[in-house]
């Protein structure tokens, strides 16, 4: 316990855009401040400059690029591996930050997209590109006003108003959206039916059905997205390599990768005339869905497409940046036909020779180049390449061609998956020449090849289907490894190791662990711990967590040590942004886990091993992200959220009969009407409000925002109160410590008062705090923190933004005061370099202009009242790795205090209690948690960016 005065970041920092007079600032905050309001332009501009003064304290490290050194060229690879982990190795040490931007990129030499004219023809460089469209400005055809199209937009995409209402509306204005004709790509269809051997009689139904696949030209949908000047600015024409001030490489986009490169070098050597043209690669992805059990059968099997140059932020985003091209047919037989042999060939030769149709287009674009017009309205000559594929593990197996069970990236046996050492890695090549080698069974039972079926990719060049399938963060990890295996088998151990009455009398105190867990903007509230039927991604996404602090003290410290490894892997695996250092941190993670792990098989809750897909899966994420960057722009995520706007609302809003036709027609209006916009805002027709409104926006979020998301570019963070005050609080600094029951309120705001004034001269501990100056004070419920967090929920720019509650009844309950980051030692590394308080009251002095007479004191002073903790020991607890904290107390045995300025505030913090061995009282709530401890961890878990800066 300490009862030492925090101090926070007091050096000064100069503003790099304020010349003459020059502009110093107290803090980091202060700066982004200034930057926000006086420099906004400037960070808004097409190339902005990146402000990370706010984040020095999450180790965003920024220099002057006069002194930057010339990036070093990256080892190789494997120079960051560690060897192989024994038992007494120590846990995975503090990652260097890695988000630091690139110092240096490498466009690709060959297929470096020089612009053109719309017949191929190279363009001088600097040359402007021609305009979009020769529409008139202000004609909304087929609208009549703009009020119109809102209106129409507002009820079809955000009111979802059923199409039979639209239609009505339509004909009533005289105008019908299907006319707009921009990027139209109509849905066609084929039927397809059983043509192979019968049975002599009695042949089974599936035989004589006749199944529909919809479906429409993906070569057109590509030019429609690449034509999309929504993406400008989101788009890498050119594969390329980006190093860091470390000389190390980093991987984000799927551009940055080596198999974008890989393939340029390989179109570079097979088509004629690929000098200068531009790569575009196709991402596919497939996933069956169910839109309602109550009413019958009704499964949907929507085929989605991307483009690999748009960021992968476009494509967490949407932003039409991932549409339906197809909806494949589902065959169904009868019971007792359908694990038969021929019935389960026909499924996989539908699959396949429907995608090989389907996408049949764009072949001849991946043999010549063609002329395309690109998201900055530039024409360039393309060449098309098919790339990544997005599917869970038995989708994997469909598209791979390859026997359940296997792996299909390598050639390990099925019960030799978690086996020492790298498998042989299939490939195209090595399958083609078992399959001249070997007879069918060989291929089955020693390779786990099924020959009857040609992959879909087999007439496309440079296409290695077992290349092409990459990691799946949410089925492989998240709901896979985390909650089917992991989770299920601390609840497995404790039964088995206890008894079946005393585990599960300890599975309920894990649950109402989960339950007291404090709240956290953005966290799932697990009111009766995790014992529901029904799980989804982000149920099991909110369950790690607060997972590992649940089950600390109630099961070995090995089996908490094997969830931490885990847990470490997967949230690096989940970043945006990942260098050879992070590369090299999941890896000692991942030796970790598989040595840990072993206590479920001495236990015997996994006496046969842990022969796994979805966990051997971890054995080639590393590779994975070398080829493709982030996995998070490759997750399966995406398309299962695709599902909702793509098949289940529309789904919805059909009369459910023969609801697919309506469905596809609901699919192409919503696109249309996103066309339609796009096309007014590019001619400049959708400024401002409608009905026109000069005002400007406000300043704060809105208090009912949703937590998450931030539109625009990347800026600089920041912390602000909200936009209202709280009427009903007393004004006076004294009456409000008497309403508040803080009777040192006065004094500590004095001391702070007079530190704010004297920054070079600030009172010692001891010394007696001068009077507090007469003046205003006025109270706030939330405040709003800004901040970069690209791998966490965020716009386009990768900006973030959650609220931070200091409130005495939080949704008609109990009060809600949240924890919070504040800086400290920017020179440190991670959670050195932060303080944890709580926050007591959000509130801002205004001085009484009689009394104020200090220049440095500016008219309003936004603070915090904050309960102060502080860290036990010097380095993470070794069980969980996370940090502890413990609060300060002062010398009556009650919690120290502080005010601190509301720029010092990074974001909030979230502490989950260290429970111990013992049992939680069952009447403990979540809102009683932060009161009833002694000691509490620092959650590095909370979210994506916490991970990153309270290491």
């Amino acid at each position: 316990m300490s009862s030492r005065r925090k101090r926070q970041n007091p050096q000064e920092h100069k503003c790099p855009y304020c010349i003459k007079p020059e502009k110093w600032c107290k803090n980091l905050s202060g700066l982004t401040q200034h930057i926000n309001s006086i420099h906004v332009d400037l960070l808004r501009a097409p190339s902005p400059i990146a402000i990370e003064a706010s984040h020095a304290l999450s180790n965003m490290a920024t220099a002057d690029s006069s002194e930057s050194a010339a990036p070093l060229r990256p080892s190789s690879p494997t120079s960051h591996m560690p060897d192989q982990l024994d038992a007494e190795s120590a846990y995975p040490p503090p990652l260097p930050d890695d988000l630091d931007e690139p110092t240096e990129v490498e466009d690709h030499p060959l297929m470096n997209a020089r612009p053109c004219d719309s017949d191929g023809n190279d363009l001088p460089p600097g040359t402007s590109p021609p305009p979009r469209t020769n529409a008139i400005f202000g004609d909304w055809s087929p609208f009549t006003t703009r009020v119109e199209f809102e209106l129409a937009e507002f009820l079809f995409k955000q009111e979802q108003m059923p199409q039979s209402n639209i239609n009505v509306l339509l004909n009533l204005w005289a105008a019908d959206v299907m006319q707009y004709s921009v990027g139209d790509v109509p849905w066609q269809c084929v039927r397809v039916s059983y043509n192979g051997p019968r049975p002599g009689r009695d042949a089974p139904s599936w035989m004589d059905k006749v199944y529909e696949v919809w479906y429409r030209d993906p070569h057109r949908v590509t030019l429609k997205m690449l034509a999309n000047p929504d993406f400008n600015g989101h788009f890498n024409n050119t594969p390329f390599r980006e190093f860091t001030a470390r000389g190390e490489r980093r991987y984000g986009n799927l551009m940055s990768g080596d198999w974008a490169w890989k393939q340029a070098d390989l179109v570079g050597n097979e088509v004629p005339e690929s000098d200068g043209t531009m790569l575009v690669t196709h991402i596919f992805g497939s996933d069956k869905t169910t839109v309602s059990v109550a009413t019958g059968q009704n499964d949907f099997y929507p085929l989605y497409m991307s483009l690999g140059n748009l960021h992968n932020g476009m494509r967490r985003a949407h932003r039409d940046s991932i549409l339906p091209i197809a909806f494949l047919a589902i065959p169904k037989a009868e019971r007792k036909h359908v694990n038969t042999t021929d019935f389960r060939r026909f499924r996989r030769q539908l699959f396949h020779t429907s995608l090989a149709a389907i996408l049949q287009p764009l072949k001849p674009g991946t043999l010549k180049p063609e002329v395309v017009l690109c998201p900055d309205g530039h024409f360039r000559r393309a060449v098309w390449a098919i790339g990544p594929y997005i599917a869970d593990y038995p989708e994997q197996v469909l598209v791979a061609n390859i026997v359940q069970g296997w792996c299909p990236a390598c050639l390990k046996y099925p019960d030799r998956l978690d086996s020492d050492g790298a498998g042989q890695r299939r490939a195209r090549v090595h399958t083609e020449a078992l399959l001249r080698t070997f007879d069918p069974l060989t291929l089955w039972d020693d390779y786990g090849v099924i020959p009857d079926v040609t992959p879909f990719t087999q007439d496309f060049p440079r296409a290695d289907i077992n290349e092409l399938l990459t990691g799946d963060l949410l089925h492989q990890l998240i709901k896979g490894t985390f909650k089917d295996h992991l989770v299920t088998w601390v609840g497995q151990y404790l039964t088995e190791t206890h008894g079946e009455a005393r585990g599960k009398e300890l599975l309920d105190e894990i649950d109402r662990r989960i339950a007291a867990t404090p709240p956290f903007p953005g966290l799932r509230h697990f009111k009766q711990g995790r014992d529901f039927k029904q799980w989804t991604g982000d149920d099991s996404k909110a369950l790690m967590k607060v997972y590992l602090p649940a089950i600390s003290g109630i099961v070995p410290a090995s089996i908490v040590q094997t969830l931490a490894a885990f847990l470490e892997f997967c949230y690096f695996a989940r970043r945006s942004y990942l260098t050879e250092s992070t590369l090299a941190q999941m890896e000692i993670a991942r030796q970790k886990f598989n040595l840990h792990r072993e206590v479920f098989r001495e236990s015997g809750v996994r006496p046969n091993g842990f022969s796994l897909p979805r966990q051997h899966s971890l054995d080639h994420y590393l590779q994975h992200i070398r080829n493709f960057g982030a996995p998070n722009g490759l997750c399966s995520s995406m398309t299962e959220a695709k599902h909702i706007k793509a098949v289940k609302e529309p789904w919805r809003r059909s009369n459910r009969f023969e609801a697919l036709g309506q469905m596809l027609l609901t699919n192409q209006r919503l696109e249309k009407l996103s066309d339609a916009r796009i096309d007014f805002s590019t001619r400049g027709m959708m400024a401002g409000t409608c009905p026109a409104d000069n005002n400007e926006e406000p300043a704060h979020p809105a208090e009912g925002d949703i937590v998450g998301v931030v539109a625009g570019p990347r800026i600089g963070g920041f912390v602000v109160l909200a936009r209202k005050h709280q009427p009903h609080y007393p004004r006076s600094p004294d009456a409000l410590a008497q309403y508040i029951g803080i009777p040192t309120l006065p004094a500590l705001l004095a001391r702070f008062i007079y530190d704010q004034s004297h920054p070079d001269d600030p009172l010692s501990d001891l010394a007696d705090p001068p009077l507090c100056p007469p003046g205003h004070v006025r109270v706030y419920h939330s405040a709003v923190a800004v901040f970069y967090a690209p791998s966490d929920p965020s716009g386009t720019g990768g900006m973030h933004r959650e609220h931070i509650r200091v409130t005495p009844s939080w949704r008609k309950g109990p009060a809600r005061r949240d924890c919070i980051f504040l800086g400290n030692d920017p020179s440190a590394p991670g959670f050195r370099s932060l303080h944890v308080a709580r926050a007591r009251l959000l509130f801002s002095f205004r001085p009484d202009p009689i009394f104020n007479l200090n220049p440095n004191l500016p008219d309003e002073v936004p603070c915090a009242l904050v309960e102060w903790f502080s860290p036990v020991g010097d380095e993470p607890d070794e069980e969980t790795g996370l940090w502890m904290v413990e609060p300060d107390m002062d010398e009556n045995g009650s919690r120290q205090l502080g005010i601190v300025h509301i720029e010092t505030v990074l974001r909030s913090a979230h502490l989950i209690p260290v429970f111990g061995e013992d049992p939680i009282p069952p009447y403990m709530k979540s809102s009683d948690a932060l009161d009833s401890f002694h000691a509490y961890y620092v959650n590095k878990y909370a979210d994506h960016h916490a991970h990153e800066i309270a290491f």
